[in-house]
């Protein structure tokens, strides 16, 4: 029996390496704003547009969008535009602040992408019903925050490390308010 032990250990452990490298939870969405335009970069189809409380947005214009052409500073738009989130699993990774890999994302895929933040969090709790998430910064607030796609949360519990990833990516249609 004590020849068997070693081989047990081994597959435990390989048992519990294989929790530790789940795949990736990755949800894209389309969002919808509606703002008044700040700035065009016409070179580089990037528009800038203020909406409610002062926020500014930036996104990148399809080439296929034809409206962006028409665009003026001043005008009052519905954009709608792509987003991904993804969460995985990281253990032991060390907490971090918010941090723009915008650069690093465009260089290594997608030269369209607008914006790219990544953080390292620890999961509080995940509300049973999987609506909301409460976790921890690098600076310890806990922050609750409602869950997208209950997708995200697979295979995620509590005390877990995780990194979180939001790509802001193009624009995919843009409609001028009628006057």
């Amino acid at each position: 029996m004590s020849r068997l032990s070693p081989f047990l250990v081994i597959w435990l452990l390989s048992l519990g390496s294989h929790v530790h490298t789940q795949a990736p939870n990755a949800v894209t969405r389309e969002s919808t704003t509606t703002g008044t335009v700040d700035r065009i970069e016409r070179s580089s189809r990037v528009v800038t547009f203020r909406s409610e409380g002062n926020v500014f947005q930036t996104v990148y214009v399809d080439p296929k969008v034809k409206a962006f052409d028409d665009l003026k500073v001043g005008d009052v738009v519905t954009v709608r535009s792509t987003e991904s989130l993804i969460v995985q699993v990281r253990p032991g990774a060390k907490l971090s602040v918010a941090r723009d890999t915008t650069e690093e994302a465009r260089k290594a895929r997608d030269e369209h992408v607008v914006e790219q933040v990544k953080t390292i969090v620890t999961i509080d709790s995940i509300d049973s019903q999987g609506l909301f998430v409460t976790y921890r910064t690098q600076d310890d607030r806990k922050i609750m925050h409602a869950v997208i796609d209950k997708a995200l949360l697979d295979g995620i519990r509590p005390g877990d490390r995780v990194e979180i990833t939001l790509t802001r990516a193009r624009a995919v249609s843009i409609e001028r308010r009628r006057r």
